[in-house]
Protein backbone atom coordinates (compact mmCIF):
# COMPACT_ATOMS: atom_id res chain seq x y z
CA UNK A 1 0.00 0.00 0.00
CA UNK A 2 1.52 3.12 -0.89
CA UNK A 3 1.89 6.35 1.62
CA UNK A 4 -1.09 8.72 -0.25
CA UNK A 5 -3.86 5.50 0.16
CA UNK A 6 -2.44 4.69 3.32
CA UNK A 7 -2.86 8.21 4.89
CA UNK A 8 -6.61 8.21 3.25
CA UNK A 9 -7.30 4.98 4.58
CA UNK A 10 -6.12 6.30 8.46
CA UNK A 11 -7.96 9.33 7.52
CA UNK A 12 -11.11 7.99 7.20
CA UNK A 13 -10.63 5.78 10.11
CA UNK A 14 -9.62 8.41 12.68
CA UNK A 15 -10.78 11.71 11.18
CA UNK A 16 -13.42 12.94 13.37
CA UNK A 17 -10.91 11.51 16.67
CA UNK A 18 -11.08 14.69 18.17
CA UNK A 19 -11.06 17.34 15.41
CA UNK A 20 -14.93 18.55 15.06
CA UNK A 21 -15.89 18.75 18.79
CA UNK A 22 -12.81 18.68 21.21
CA UNK A 23 -11.87 14.92 20.85
CA UNK A 24 -15.44 13.57 21.12
CA UNK A 25 -15.43 9.80 19.24
CA UNK A 26 -18.24 7.79 18.48
CA UNK A 27 -18.74 3.85 18.45
CA UNK A 28 -17.80 3.45 14.79
CA UNK A 29 -14.60 5.59 15.04
CA UNK A 30 -12.03 2.29 15.59
CA UNK A 31 -8.45 1.54 15.97
CA UNK A 32 -7.67 -1.64 14.42
CA UNK A 33 -3.94 -3.11 15.01
CA UNK A 34 -3.53 -3.05 11.18
CA UNK A 35 -4.36 1.14 11.32
CA UNK A 36 -2.34 1.64 14.65
CA UNK A 37 0.81 -0.25 12.66
CA UNK A 38 0.68 1.89 9.69
CA UNK A 39 -0.04 5.11 11.23
CA UNK A 40 2.91 4.88 13.22
CA UNK A 41 5.03 3.87 10.29
CA UNK A 42 4.09 7.02 8.89
CA UNK A 43 4.20 9.25 12.02
CA UNK A 44 6.62 8.01 14.09
CA UNK A 45 9.51 11.07 14.59
CA UNK A 46 12.15 7.69 15.52
CA UNK A 47 11.46 6.64 11.84
CA UNK A 48 11.19 10.09 10.20
CA UNK A 49 14.43 10.55 11.71
CA UNK A 50 15.98 7.27 10.57
CA UNK A 51 14.91 7.88 7.28
CA UNK A 52 16.69 11.46 7.54
CA UNK A 53 19.70 9.19 8.11
CA UNK A 54 19.51 7.36 5.11
CA UNK A 55 18.87 10.46 2.86
CA UNK A 56 22.12 12.27 5.06
CA UNK A 57 24.14 9.22 3.54
CA UNK A 58 23.03 9.93 0.53
CA UNK A 59 24.38 13.51 0.68
CA UNK A 60 27.73 11.88 2.59
CA UNK A 61 28.57 9.55 -0.74
CA UNK A 62 28.50 12.69 -2.98
CA UNK A 63 30.60 14.82 -0.65
CA UNK A 64 32.97 12.44 -0.71
CA UNK A 65 32.59 11.14 -4.83
CA UNK A 66 33.49 14.82 -5.06
CA UNK A 67 36.88 14.71 -3.69
CA UNK A 68 37.77 12.38 -6.76
CA UNK A 69 36.48 14.80 -8.91
CA UNK A 70 38.70 18.11 -11.08
CA UNK A 71 38.18 21.09 -7.95
CA UNK A 72 38.36 24.28 -9.52
CA UNK A 73 38.65 27.42 -8.16
CA UNK A 74 38.35 31.02 -9.71
CA UNK A 75 40.14 34.15 -7.84
CA UNK A 76 39.65 37.95 -8.94
CA UNK A 77 41.61 40.64 -6.54
CA UNK A 78 42.15 44.49 -6.91
CA UNK A 79 44.63 46.55 -4.97
CA UNK A 80 45.14 49.87 -4.48
CA UNK A 81 48.52 50.62 -3.74
CA UNK A 82 48.10 53.87 -1.61
CA UNK A 83 51.59 54.22 -1.08
CA UNK A 84 53.83 51.84 -4.00
CA UNK A 85 56.89 50.83 -2.46
CA UNK A 86 60.10 52.19 -3.79
CA UNK A 87 63.61 50.62 -3.92
CA UNK A 88 66.37 52.91 -3.55
CA UNK A 89 69.30 52.20 -6.33
CA UNK A 90 72.65 53.78 -7.28
CA UNK A 91 71.96 57.00 -9.24
CA UNK A 92 74.95 56.02 -11.06
CA UNK A 93 73.41 53.40 -13.18
CA UNK A 94 70.65 55.77 -14.60
CA UNK A 95 73.18 58.19 -15.86
CA UNK A 96 73.10 60.11 -12.41
CA UNK A 97 75.92 61.23 -10.08
CA UNK A 98 78.35 58.56 -8.92
CA UNK A 99 77.91 57.64 -5.14
CA UNK A 100 74.60 59.21 -5.08
CA UNK A 101 70.92 57.34 -4.78
CA UNK A 102 67.40 57.47 -6.40
CA UNK A 103 64.06 56.33 -5.33
CA UNK A 104 62.15 53.98 -8.01
CA UNK A 105 58.40 53.19 -7.58
CA UNK A 106 58.44 49.39 -7.48
CA UNK A 107 54.75 49.23 -9.06
CA UNK A 108 51.47 51.08 -9.96
CA UNK A 109 48.68 52.68 -8.05
CA UNK A 110 46.45 49.94 -9.04
CA UNK A 111 46.96 45.86 -9.51
CA UNK A 112 44.70 43.51 -10.08
CA UNK A 113 44.98 39.59 -10.81
CA UNK A 114 42.30 37.12 -11.66
CA UNK A 115 43.18 33.23 -11.36
CA UNK A 116 41.72 30.18 -12.54
CA UNK A 117 43.00 26.98 -10.95
CA UNK A 118 42.44 23.24 -11.69
CA UNK A 119 43.80 19.77 -9.39
CA UNK A 120 42.71 16.63 -10.03
CA UNK A 121 43.82 13.37 -7.79
CA UNK A 122 45.29 11.07 -9.96
CA UNK A 123 46.12 8.20 -7.43
CA UNK A 124 45.05 8.88 -3.64
CA UNK A 125 44.03 5.61 -1.69
CA UNK A 126 42.39 7.74 1.00
CA UNK A 127 40.13 9.49 -1.20
CA UNK A 128 39.40 5.79 -2.76
CA UNK A 129 38.62 4.08 0.44
CA UNK A 130 36.38 6.78 1.66
CA UNK A 131 34.44 6.57 -1.15
CA UNK A 132 33.42 3.25 -0.71
CA UNK A 133 33.26 3.68 3.45
CA UNK A 134 30.25 6.54 2.33
CA UNK A 135 28.63 4.04 0.18
CA UNK A 136 28.93 1.46 3.46
CA UNK A 137 27.35 4.07 5.90
CA UNK A 138 24.31 4.98 3.64
CA UNK A 139 23.61 1.61 4.19
CA UNK A 140 24.12 1.22 7.46
CA UNK A 141 21.77 4.39 8.01
CA UNK A 142 19.49 1.96 5.36
CA UNK A 143 19.55 -1.27 7.77
CA UNK A 144 19.29 0.77 11.05
CA UNK A 145 15.85 2.76 9.39
CA UNK A 146 14.24 -1.15 8.65
CA UNK A 147 15.48 -2.36 12.47
CA UNK A 148 14.02 0.51 13.59
CA UNK A 149 10.57 -0.16 11.95
CA UNK A 150 10.55 -3.54 13.79
CA UNK A 151 11.53 -2.06 16.82
CA UNK A 152 8.24 0.60 16.16
CA UNK A 153 5.88 -2.10 15.64
CA UNK A 154 6.88 -4.33 18.24
CA UNK A 155 6.17 -1.97 20.69
CA UNK A 156 2.71 -0.56 19.02
CA UNK A 157 1.73 -4.31 18.77
CA UNK A 158 2.72 -5.08 22.44
CA UNK A 159 1.27 -1.62 23.74
CA UNK A 160 -1.75 -2.07 21.61
CA UNK A 161 -2.82 -5.30 23.40
CA UNK A 162 -1.81 -4.43 26.52
CA UNK A 163 -4.61 -2.11 26.22
CA UNK A 164 -6.56 -4.73 25.19
CA UNK A 165 -5.88 -7.21 27.91
CA UNK A 166 -6.59 -4.16 30.56
CA UNK A 167 -9.97 -3.03 28.69
CA UNK A 168 -10.61 -6.93 29.37
CA UNK A 169 -10.00 -6.97 32.95
CA UNK A 170 -12.24 -3.91 33.41
CA UNK A 171 -15.05 -5.59 31.80
CA UNK A 172 -14.18 -8.59 34.33
CA UNK A 173 -14.54 -5.84 37.27
CA UNK A 174 -17.80 -4.18 35.91
CA UNK A 175 -19.31 -7.64 35.64
CA UNK A 176 -18.38 -8.50 39.28
CA UNK A 177 -19.50 -5.00 39.88
CA UNK A 178 -23.12 -5.59 38.52
CA UNK A 179 -23.30 -9.23 40.51
CA UNK A 180 -22.29 -7.75 43.46
CA UNK A 181 -24.60 -5.10 43.57
CA UNK A 182 -27.45 -7.64 42.79
CA UNK A 183 -26.00 -9.31 46.13
CA UNK A 184 -26.24 -5.72 48.23
CA UNK A 185 -29.63 -5.39 47.16
CA UNK A 186 -30.38 -8.79 47.54
CA UNK A 187 -29.15 -8.60 51.55
CA UNK A 188 -30.42 -5.20 51.57
CA UNK A 189 -33.82 -5.88 51.39
CA UNK A 190 -33.62 -8.94 53.33
CA UNK A 191 -31.73 -6.99 56.43
CA UNK A 192 -35.24 -4.57 56.36
CA UNK A 193 -37.10 -7.91 56.77
CA UNK A 194 -34.78 -8.95 59.45
CA UNK A 195 -33.46 -12.10 57.95
CA UNK A 196 -30.04 -10.77 57.49
CA UNK A 197 -27.03 -9.27 59.42
CA UNK A 198 -26.16 -5.91 59.31
CA UNK A 199 -22.58 -7.29 59.22
CA UNK A 200 -23.74 -9.29 55.81
CA UNK A 201 -24.45 -6.24 54.67
CA UNK A 202 -21.37 -4.18 55.29
CA UNK A 203 -18.98 -6.89 54.29
CA UNK A 204 -21.01 -6.82 50.45
CA UNK A 205 -20.30 -3.25 50.54
CA UNK A 206 -16.79 -3.21 51.37
CA UNK A 207 -16.26 -6.00 48.74
CA UNK A 208 -18.36 -3.77 46.48
CA UNK A 209 -16.08 -0.38 47.43
CA UNK A 210 -12.98 -2.76 46.29
CA UNK A 211 -14.41 -3.33 43.54
CA UNK A 212 -15.02 -0.37 42.35
CA UNK A 213 -11.63 1.06 43.53
CA UNK A 214 -9.74 -1.60 41.30
CA UNK A 215 -12.13 -0.09 38.65
CA UNK A 216 -10.43 3.38 39.00
CA UNK A 217 -6.77 1.87 38.71
CA UNK A 218 -7.57 0.33 35.53
CA UNK A 219 -8.90 3.01 33.90
CA UNK A 220 -6.03 5.34 35.10
CA UNK A 221 -3.89 2.59 33.54
CA UNK A 222 -5.98 2.21 30.19
CA UNK A 223 -5.72 6.15 29.84
CA UNK A 224 -1.54 5.64 30.31
CA UNK A 225 -1.73 2.54 27.96
CA UNK A 226 -3.40 5.02 25.43
CA UNK A 227 -0.90 7.25 25.81
CA UNK A 228 1.98 5.57 25.51
CA UNK A 229 0.38 3.58 22.45
CA UNK A 230 -0.07 6.95 21.08
CA UNK A 231 3.54 8.18 21.54
CA UNK A 232 4.29 4.88 19.99
CA UNK A 233 2.32 6.13 16.81
CA UNK A 234 3.13 9.58 16.93
CA UNK A 235 -0.42 10.35 17.26
CA UNK A 236 -1.16 13.68 19.44
CA UNK A 237 -1.21 12.52 22.75
CA UNK A 238 -4.74 14.65 23.22
CA UNK A 239 -6.35 12.50 20.43
CA UNK A 240 -9.18 9.78 21.08
CA UNK A 241 -9.31 6.34 20.16
CA UNK A 242 -11.27 3.47 20.38
CA UNK A 243 -9.95 -0.07 20.13
CA UNK A 244 -13.12 -2.44 17.95
CA UNK A 245 -14.10 -5.31 20.80
CA UNK A 246 -13.44 -7.60 17.94
CA UNK A 247 -9.84 -7.40 18.15
CA UNK A 248 -10.12 -8.51 21.83
CA UNK A 249 -12.39 -11.35 20.15
CA UNK A 250 -9.06 -12.09 18.22
CA UNK A 251 -7.05 -12.94 21.21
CA UNK A 252 -8.50 -16.65 22.29
CA UNK A 253 -9.04 -17.30 18.17
CA UNK A 254 -5.18 -16.61 17.49
CA UNK A 255 -4.16 -18.59 20.50
CA UNK A 256 -2.71 -21.50 18.33
CA UNK A 257 0.85 -22.62 17.83
CA UNK A 258 3.01 -20.68 15.06
CA UNK A 259 5.98 -22.37 15.00
CA UNK A 260 7.44 -26.05 13.15
CA UNK A 261 10.17 -26.21 15.04
CA UNK A 262 12.44 -25.20 12.09
CA UNK A 263 15.43 -22.67 13.45
CA UNK A 264 16.32 -19.37 12.23
CA UNK A 265 18.88 -18.04 10.37
CA UNK A 266 20.69 -15.59 12.26
CA UNK A 267 22.82 -13.56 9.15
CA UNK A 268 19.21 -12.91 7.46
CA UNK A 269 18.22 -10.45 10.81
CA UNK A 270 18.21 -6.83 11.01
CA UNK A 271 20.37 -6.59 14.20
CA UNK A 272 22.99 -8.96 13.13
CA UNK A 273 23.45 -7.46 9.46
CA UNK A 274 23.52 -4.03 11.03
CA UNK A 275 26.67 -5.59 13.45
CA UNK A 276 27.95 -6.90 9.72
CA UNK A 277 28.04 -3.67 7.88
CA UNK A 278 29.81 -1.80 11.23
CA UNK A 279 32.30 -4.42 10.80
CA UNK A 280 32.53 -3.33 7.25
CA UNK A 281 32.50 0.24 8.44
CA UNK A 282 35.17 -0.82 10.77
CA UNK A 283 37.16 -2.05 8.12
CA UNK A 284 37.58 0.46 5.79
CA UNK A 285 38.33 2.67 8.54
CA UNK A 286 41.18 1.00 9.09
CA UNK A 287 42.06 1.04 5.24
CA UNK A 288 41.77 4.78 5.16
CA UNK A 289 44.82 4.76 7.86
CA UNK A 290 46.52 2.63 5.88
CA UNK A 291 46.37 4.17 2.87
CA UNK A 292 48.27 7.10 4.67
CA UNK A 293 51.65 5.21 4.74
CA UNK A 294 50.58 5.39 0.42
CA UNK A 295 51.98 8.20 -1.54
CA UNK A 296 49.34 10.57 -3.50
CA UNK A 297 49.89 11.98 -6.83
CA UNK A 298 47.93 14.73 -8.26
CA UNK A 299 47.88 17.46 -11.36
CA UNK A 300 46.78 20.88 -11.12
CA UNK A 301 47.03 23.89 -13.44
CA UNK A 302 46.60 27.78 -12.66
CA UNK A 303 45.86 30.08 -15.15
CA UNK A 304 46.82 34.21 -13.99
CA UNK A 305 45.65 37.66 -15.64
CA UNK A 306 47.66 40.36 -13.84
CA UNK A 307 46.69 44.04 -14.94
CA UNK A 308 48.77 47.57 -13.35
CA UNK A 309 47.96 50.47 -13.89
CA UNK A 310 48.39 54.41 -11.99
CA UNK A 311 44.42 54.93 -12.80
CA UNK A 312 42.09 52.78 -12.01
CA UNK A 313 41.13 51.70 -15.88
CA UNK A 314 42.90 48.19 -14.97
CA UNK A 315 41.44 45.27 -17.87
CA UNK A 316 42.01 48.13 -20.32
CA UNK A 317 44.54 48.65 -23.24
CA UNK A 318 46.01 51.49 -21.22
CA UNK A 319 46.91 49.47 -18.59
CA UNK A 320 49.60 47.14 -18.32
CA UNK A 321 48.49 43.33 -18.65
CA UNK A 322 50.32 40.01 -18.73
CA UNK A 323 49.33 36.40 -18.41
CA UNK A 324 50.98 33.24 -17.45
CA UNK A 325 50.05 29.77 -16.93
CA UNK A 326 51.54 26.39 -15.13
CA UNK A 327 50.90 22.87 -14.97
CA UNK A 328 52.29 21.26 -11.74
CA UNK A 329 52.50 17.54 -11.10
CA UNK A 330 52.68 16.83 -7.50
CA UNK A 331 53.63 13.57 -5.73
CA UNK A 332 53.61 13.29 -1.87
CA UNK A 333 55.52 10.77 0.05
CA UNK A 334 54.79 10.36 3.57
CA UNK A 335 57.81 9.56 5.17
CA UNK A 336 57.72 9.98 8.91
CA UNK A 337 54.84 11.29 11.44
CA UNK A 338 55.75 10.00 15.20
CA UNK A 339 54.30 6.82 14.28
CA UNK A 340 51.02 8.43 14.37
CA UNK A 341 49.25 6.44 11.90
CA UNK A 342 50.72 2.95 12.95
CA UNK A 343 48.67 4.21 15.79
CA UNK A 344 45.96 4.88 13.92
CA UNK A 345 46.09 1.58 12.12
CA UNK A 346 46.10 -0.25 15.44
CA UNK A 347 43.13 1.70 17.25
CA UNK A 348 41.31 0.28 13.98
CA UNK A 349 42.45 -3.04 14.72
CA UNK A 350 41.46 -3.08 18.24
CA UNK A 351 38.01 -2.15 17.53
CA UNK A 352 37.66 -4.48 14.60
CA UNK A 353 38.30 -7.45 17.58
CA UNK A 354 35.81 -5.53 19.23
CA UNK A 355 32.62 -5.90 16.88
CA UNK A 356 33.78 -9.41 16.50
CA UNK A 357 33.12 -10.42 19.95
CA UNK A 358 29.71 -8.31 19.21
CA UNK A 359 28.77 -10.19 16.78
CA UNK A 360 29.15 -13.44 18.42
CA UNK A 361 27.42 -12.19 21.19
CA UNK A 362 24.90 -10.84 18.95
CA UNK A 363 24.46 -14.24 17.20
CA UNK A 364 23.84 -16.22 20.42
CA UNK A 365 21.49 -13.41 21.91
CA UNK A 366 19.48 -13.59 19.01
CA UNK A 367 18.94 -17.48 18.74
CA UNK A 368 17.92 -17.19 22.58
CA UNK A 369 15.54 -14.86 22.10
CA UNK A 370 14.08 -16.98 19.47
CA UNK A 371 14.31 -20.36 21.70
CA UNK A 372 12.95 -19.01 24.77
CA UNK A 373 9.91 -17.23 22.39
CA UNK A 374 9.53 -20.76 20.97
CA UNK A 375 9.38 -22.12 24.91
CA UNK A 376 7.51 -19.21 25.80
CA UNK A 377 4.30 -20.01 22.80
CA UNK A 378 4.15 -23.45 24.61
CA UNK A 379 3.90 -22.16 28.21
CA UNK A 380 1.62 -19.76 27.39
CA UNK A 381 -0.64 -22.38 25.43
CA UNK A 382 -0.27 -24.60 28.08
CA UNK A 383 -1.54 -21.76 30.67
CA UNK A 384 -4.15 -20.45 28.83
CA UNK A 385 -5.77 -24.14 28.68
CA UNK A 386 -5.62 -24.27 32.27
CA UNK A 387 -6.90 -21.19 32.88
CA UNK A 388 -9.69 -21.61 30.91
CA UNK A 389 -10.53 -24.52 32.78
CA UNK A 390 -9.65 -22.93 35.71
CA UNK A 391 -11.77 -19.94 35.25
CA UNK A 392 -14.47 -22.36 34.03
CA UNK A 393 -15.00 -24.27 36.77
CA UNK A 394 -14.89 -20.60 39.03
CA UNK A 395 -18.12 -19.63 37.29
CA UNK A 396 -19.65 -23.18 37.79
CA UNK A 397 -18.57 -22.74 41.78
CA UNK A 398 -19.58 -19.12 41.53
CA UNK A 399 -23.18 -19.94 40.38
CA UNK A 400 -23.44 -23.01 42.65
CA UNK A 401 -22.44 -21.12 45.79
CA UNK A 402 -24.60 -18.13 44.42
CA UNK A 403 -27.37 -20.64 44.22
CA UNK A 404 -26.72 -22.58 47.39
CA UNK A 405 -27.00 -19.08 49.18
CA UNK A 406 -30.19 -18.17 47.61
CA UNK A 407 -31.89 -21.42 49.26
CA UNK A 408 -29.81 -21.08 52.68
CA UNK A 409 -27.42 -23.92 51.88
CA UNK A 410 -23.90 -21.57 52.01
CA UNK A 411 -22.67 -18.84 54.11
CA UNK A 412 -22.12 -15.50 52.27
CA UNK A 413 -18.03 -15.59 53.29
CA UNK A 414 -18.51 -18.64 50.74
CA UNK A 415 -20.26 -16.53 48.23
CA UNK A 416 -17.86 -13.70 48.40
CA UNK A 417 -14.61 -16.04 48.66
CA UNK A 418 -16.22 -17.84 45.07
CA UNK A 419 -16.77 -14.46 43.47
CA UNK A 420 -13.49 -13.52 44.24
CA UNK A 421 -12.02 -16.71 42.92
CA UNK A 422 -13.93 -15.99 39.86
CA UNK A 423 -12.33 -12.62 39.47
CA UNK A 424 -8.84 -13.88 39.81
CA UNK A 425 -9.23 -16.55 37.33
CA UNK A 426 -11.19 -14.21 34.62
CA UNK A 427 -7.88 -11.40 35.14
CA UNK A 428 -5.37 -14.62 34.75
CA UNK A 429 -6.82 -15.99 31.65
CA UNK A 430 -6.61 -12.08 30.15
CA UNK A 431 -3.03 -12.09 31.51
CA UNK A 432 -2.48 -15.47 29.60
CA UNK A 433 -3.70 -14.32 26.97
CA UNK A 434 -1.72 -11.16 27.01
CA UNK A 435 1.36 -13.31 27.56
CA UNK A 436 0.81 -15.64 24.59
CA UNK A 437 0.38 -12.35 22.77
CA UNK A 438 3.85 -10.76 23.57
CA UNK A 439 5.63 -14.10 23.19
CA UNK A 440 4.03 -14.53 19.40
CA UNK A 441 5.01 -10.68 18.98
CA UNK A 442 8.61 -11.59 20.26
CA UNK A 443 8.86 -15.16 18.19
CA UNK A 444 7.83 -13.28 14.91
CA UNK A 445 10.37 -10.60 15.81
CA UNK A 446 12.92 -12.92 16.64
CA UNK A 447 12.44 -14.56 13.02
CA UNK A 448 12.73 -11.53 10.92
CA UNK A 449 8.80 -11.70 10.33
CA UNK A 450 7.49 -8.99 12.25
CA UNK A 451 6.16 -7.20 9.58
CA UNK A 452 3.35 -9.76 8.92
CA UNK A 453 1.57 -8.02 12.08
CA UNK A 454 1.04 -5.43 9.42
CA UNK A 455 -1.38 -7.91 7.44
CA UNK A 456 -3.34 -9.57 10.02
Amino acid sequence: MNTFKMNIRLAIAILSIGLLGGGAVSAQETLTLKDALEYALSNSEVLSKARLEIEGGRHKVAEVRASALPQIDATSTLTNNLLVQQFVLPAEAFGGTPGEFIAIKAGQTWNAMSQVQVNQQIFNQQVFTGLKAAKSSEEFYRLSAQLAEENLIQQVATNYYQVIITRQQMSVIDANIERVSQLEKMIGSQFELGLAKKIDLDRVKVNKSNLIAQREQLEYAVVQQENLLKYYMGMPVNQQIVIPDTEADKLESEAISLFDGSTIDVEKLLDFQLLKKQEDLLGLQKKAYQAEFYPSLSIGGNYVYNTQSDKLNVYSSKALNFDMSAVTLTLKIPIFDGNARRSKVRQATVELKKVHEDLRSTSNALTMAYENARIQIKNSLNTIESQRTNKEFAEEVFNSTQNNYQNGLASLTDLLTAETDLVAAQNSYNEALLNYKVAQIELVKSNGQIKSLINE
